[in-house]
């Protein structure tokens, strides 16, 4: 079964919700790297489970409305070759905001199950889509850096409860509520960027 928010965020509660420039280097990122997990589509499968069940038939890449889903090049070594990935700074999930639909468009045409069928309403995304979780670094952000910006927080679709702002627009992310849906990574005026979303870990 698809991980649920809470246990999501017990696999990410040891990550902390605030990276340094050093976490940068070493990829912590929304783009997999060598051995972090790739951020999957909304409703995904743990990933052992995801890569076992998905069928490689791009349903979901094609039915994003935002072009944010890619697949891994064939050439991709292990068994990620031909999954669905999310890369937020290249575009990010809307959850299907201005989509006039029922259910979020990707695990609407999940053919395998690799994809739990996920409602467009606010309270069953935040159960069942556990994307990621951003992480923010202080160092870089510049509302943390006698600038005020705001832009990550007014591009959340979850504004309010994933994230929430202070005095000269310093964003808080709360983890509980964030689905990783890459939004605000997107968003962020800073390079490199101040806020990344971060895949659940790999066993």
């Amino acid at each position: 079964m698809a991980i649920t928010r809470r246990e999501f965020v017990k696999q990410t509660a040891a990550v902390g919700a605030t990276v340094g420039v050093g976490a940068y280097a070493a990829g912590l990122c929304g783009e997999a790297d060598a051995k972090g997990a790739p951020l999957r589509p909304p409703g995904a499968l743990p990933e052992d489970e995801f890569l076992a069940t998905c069928i490689r038939c791009m349903r979901c890449v094609d039915a994003c409305p935002n072009r944010a889903l890619a697949s891994f090049p064939q050439s991709e070594p292990g068994r990620r070759a031909g999954t669905p990935r999310m890369e937020p700074r290249k575009a990010a999930c809307m959850l299907c905001t201005l989509e006039d639909c029922d259910f979020l468009k990707c695990t609407e045409v999940c053919p395998s199950g690799a994809l739990t069928l996920v409602r467009k309403e606010k309270e069953e995304i935040q159960e069942k889509v556990a994307i990621g979780v951003a992480q923010l670094d202080l160092d870089l952000c510049y509302s943390y850096n006698d600038w005020s910006c705001g832009a990550c927080y007014r591009a959340c679709p979850l504004a309010g409860s994933a994230m929430t702002v202070g005095a000269w627009e310093r964003p808080t992310v709360h983890a509980d509520a964030c689905v990783g849906c890459g939004c605000c990574e997107r968003a962020c005026i800073r390079y490199p960027h101040a806020i990344r979303v971060k895949a659940p870990s790999v066993s």
